[in-house]
């Protein structure tokens, strides 16, 4: 890939077009990913089954993420990665016609499961080309912008989709999200750079051989952590918010807006701050998330304290991800489209492993303070797979400073 938009990148502190390109990408991604939610109940009684499976639209398309992600990073190895994008693109529309199309329900079901593989495999290939056009030191932020974008949906893609769902019927979101994926194509193809033909070929044994370093598997265990953590919470904020803190179910959508408004600033604000100080910002989220949650099951009762809490969950849950996805891409740098394939497939197994066991906590007797407690529990293990990733990056630095060798690790350990 040719080095200017990287030299320019770090001599300017600027990110380059693509970022922004990339992240409205993933804008459209994480749009989709979560806009079934808002119109369950008018996708039901149009298509003619109960909103319960009607809901099935949002699991099989995590199932597609948590699956397809690495499989479709895999089989789109060795294309372009610009072609890898615009393809993910085009399969991403074609998914979504076919939706706004049909009334027959497991071709809709099966289409929401192509859009995920579609899904994922944008988001793998678009946060190694972020990662890749800025270089190691400003990859954290750059991530932090294009991941944004999937904040930024849940901030504006979603109400709007939802709101235009309930007004023009539900399948009009649909009908714009194709064509919203047709349009970015050619800034895609124009943004990211052509490959060089003599550069390294990539393949499937170099991918693999990239997973055997250690610090990879525990950036994956991370980033399952802090979306369990904040996931099982957020699943089912809305009991929490009726009963614990007696809001209006009205009210709930303004509170989850306050939690997206969080979420976009924290990703911003965390792949900013972590290009510099990457492990004092993990620690100092983590430490931050696990206080918020044991706050948000100790003063639910509280309308105002529950509101700024439910904002500070966004703000410092998220704001880990694009250093985690960073270093993930840093630690496996000869091959690294697998492993920020693989951190993408965590988030979604952190977010299903931790809804599924908040879950059975909203049915005990702790009743809707159950899922916060999960989270705050979960958000105590963080902890584990960070130290040992400070210990092993101490480790890998000081066998290169006795052998004599440069520090090559991407994003070393805060200074």
């Amino acid at each position: 890939m040719p080095e200017a938009p990287v030299r320019s990148a770090v001599g300017t502190g600027r990110l380059p077009l693509l970022i922004y390109v990339l992240a409205a990408g993933v804008f459209l991604m994480g749009t989709t990913e979560f806009i079934v939610a808002g119109i369950l109940p008018e996708i039901a009684v149009d298509i003619g089954v109960g909103v319960a499976d009607a809901g099935l639209m949002i699991t099989v398309f995590a199932i597609g993420m948590i699956v397809g992600t690495p499989l479709m990073a895999i089989a789109t190895l060795k294309l372009q990665r610009r072609l890898a994008l615009s393809l993910s693109l085009v399969v991403f529309a074609i998914g979504h016609v076919v939706v706004a199309l049909t009334s027959s329900f497991p071709l809709i079901l099966a289409m929401r499961f192509v859009t995920a593989l579609a899904t994922g495999a944008f988001w793998a290939v678009a946060a190694v080309v972020a990662a890749k056009a800025v270089g190691p030191r400003l990859s954290s932020r750059a991530l932090g912008i294009v991941l944004g974008g999937g904040m930024l949906a849940n901030v504006v893609g979603v109400p709007l989709g939802a709101f235009a769902g309930q007004v023009i019927g539900w399948r009009g979101p649909f009908w714009v999200l194709a064509i919203l994926a047709l349009l970015a194509v050619p800034a895609i193809l124009k943004q990211v750079p052509v490959e060089p033909a003599g550069g390294p070929v990539p393949s499937v044994k170099a991918e693999l051989n990239g997973l055997r370093e250690v610090r990879v598997w525990l950036v994956l265990a991370g980033a399952a952590i802090v979306c369990g953590s904040s996931l099982a919470a957020y699943s089912f904020i809305s009991p929490l918010l009726t009963e614990n803190t007696g809001m209006a179910a009205s009210t709930v959508p303004l509170v989850l807006l306050a939690y997206g408004v969080g979420a976009l600033i924290g990703s911003n604000l965390g792949g900013r701050l972590g290009a510099q100080r990457p492990y004092r910002v993990l620690f100092a989220s983590a430490a931050a998330t696990f206080l918020v949650l044991v706050g948000l099951a100790l003063f639910s009762h509280s309308p105002v304290a529950t509101v700024v809490l439910v904002f500070l969950l966004g703000l410092f849950g998220m704001s880990t991800n694009p250093i985690l996805i960073g270093k993930a891409v840093g630690y496996a740098a000869e091959a690294p489209t697998l492993a920020s394939a693989l951190s993408t497939s965590a988030f979604n197994v952190g977010t299903a492993v931790g809804s599924w066991i908040a879950g059975y906590a909203l049915q005990s007797a702790l009743g809707a303070t159950g899922p916060v407690v999960v989270g705050a529990t979960i958000a105590a293990l963080y902890f584990l797979p960070l130290t040992a990733l400070v210990v092993k990056d101490r480790r890998t630095e000081r066998a290169s400073a006795e052998g004599g060798r440069p520090q090559c690790d991407p994003i070393a350990v805060d200074s």
